[in-house]
């Protein structure tokens, strides 16, 4: 956050208003649209996916209000929260000798042709193994050559899971680049709507989200709101009141007498010696 925030960054929501989120293959971002849903159903949110070399330009270029995109990526304008880090996985035929292991190092696959798609997410130094003669344009391509017995391909595990086919299985590679996920937006453009996302993404709860009512919270009357503040502060729910009428039944110390009476001072009452019969 830079504070940088336009002027319209603090003016009310119009009625008409969207949030539009992009997302690059692999992110997965069901559970987040969900909460949105239910916070915001007021504001419709608008999916809209990207490959992921695009991401960053359609933020700068206003396309979208946040994204969800790989890094590392050029930060220049971008604020950026990162949020996981993948496993690495190698694709490979079911019937290929490398799925007789349980993790494959970069030794494995000193003899194996590793295809290397101008759309690979993952940051090299050196991709392992032995180049293709061409590489593929991108990782969906990648993933019908290793189909067809031309190479192995390394990329993130969600990418795996997510151009799965029956006839390919994958397996983690150990000492490999890893790819990061992480929620960009301009900086320039943090916005009342890109905030309330800041705060599902980071699991703020209804109540701690910038300090900003929900709807509902906003239709509460004056009343309503002095009784639930009370109940918060208090931490808890409100004590019950003694009935009207009502005698304590604990004497002094919090202990109760044996007779349950109470003297005039409030000390339990003093019971005298019996009488002796004439």
């Amino acid at each position: 956050m830079t504070g940088q925030d336009t002027p319209d960054a603090a003016a009310e929501t119009p009625a008409s208003a969207t949030f539009r989120l992009a997302y690059v293959p692999g992110v997965t971002p069901t559970k987040w649209l969900r909460i949105w849903a239910e916070r915001r159903p007021d504001i419709p949110l608008l999916l809209q996916q990207t490959p992921a070399a695009e991401a960053p330009d359609l933020l700068r270029a206003g396309g979208a209000d946040a994204g969800f995109a790989r890094l590392p990526l050029d930060r220049t304008d971008l604020s950026v929260i990162p949020l996981y880090t993948e496993t690495t996985v190698v694709v490979v035929p079911r019937d290929h000798l490398l799925t007789a292991v349980d993790e494959v190092s970069p030794a494995d696959l000193a003899d194996e042709i590793v295809l290397h798609p101008l759309d690979d997410t993952l940051p090299w130094e050196r991709p392992p193994g032995l180049p293709a003669n061409e590489r593929p344009a991108t990782t969906e391509d990648a993933i019908q050559l290793v189909a067809a017995g031309i190479g192995v391909l390394a990329v993130p595990q969600s990418l795996a899971r997510l151009y799965h086919r029956r006839d390919l299985t994958y397996r983690p590679l150990a000492e490999a680049a890893e790819s990061r996920a992480g929620l960009c937006w301009r900086e320039d453009r943090t916005t009342e709507l890109v905030e309330d996302f800041i705060g599902i993404v980071r699991g703020r709860t209804v109540n701690s989200s910038r300090g900003r009512p929900t709807p509902a919270q906003a239709k509460e009357t004056g009343g309503a709101k002095e009784a639930r503040g009370a109940k918060e502060a208090r931490g808890g729910k409100p004590k019950a009141r003694p009935r009207a009428g009502s005698q304590p039944a604990a004497g002094r110390g919090g202990k109760p007498n044996r007779t349950g009476r109470l003297g005039k001072t409030g000390k339990p009452a003093k019971r005298g010696k019996p009488r002796r019969r004439s």
